[in-house]
């Protein structure tokens, strides 16, 4: 008889689940090295849910446990922006979604999205950390 909990029972434990979605590999990187390992000292690891296609990111956003979207709203073939949108719309409790943007006149174009927050490039390592943390300990507190 098998003990082990759903994937979603043990985040709690383990720290944020954040989906990361870029076509770029490079931007992936960027991103985790600009927020870090954890939000805070003595705070669990974020488990990092890397995926490069659109449809990678419905099916998991679908499947549930992430508490935050980093959306890149650069993606060649599907945007964040569009992205955003469409899971704000049709995800019944959508998780939040961080829009990262190509440059910071874009972001009336995160407003359409339904972005919970926008970080543009070039990315600035603690406004992107704090922009992760202000959303994920928004989505644990509304529980």
């Amino acid at each position: 008889m098998s003990t082990a909990q759903p994937d979603h029972a043990q985040t709690a434990a383990s720290g944020p689940r954040v989906l990361l979605y870029s076509d770029d590999v490079d931007t992936r990187a960027e991103v985790r090295l600009a927020v870090g390992r954890r939000l805070g000292r003595g705070e669990p690891d974020i488990d990092w849910v890397e995926v490069a296609t659109a449809d990678a990111v419905i099916t998991t956003t679908e499947a549930g446990g992430i508490d935050l979207l980093v959306l890149d709203g650069e993606a060649d073939k599907v945007g964040g922006m569009g992205l955003g949108r469409q899971l704000k719309d049709e995800i019944y409790r959508c998780p939040p979604v961080l829009l990262l943007t190509g440059r910071p006149q874009d972001a009336w174009l995160a407003s359409w999205s339904h972005a919970d927050a926008v970080v543009s490039r070039p990315l600035d390592p603690e406004q992107l950390h704090d922009a992760v943390a202000s959303l994920v300990s928004r989505r644990t507190l509304a529980g």
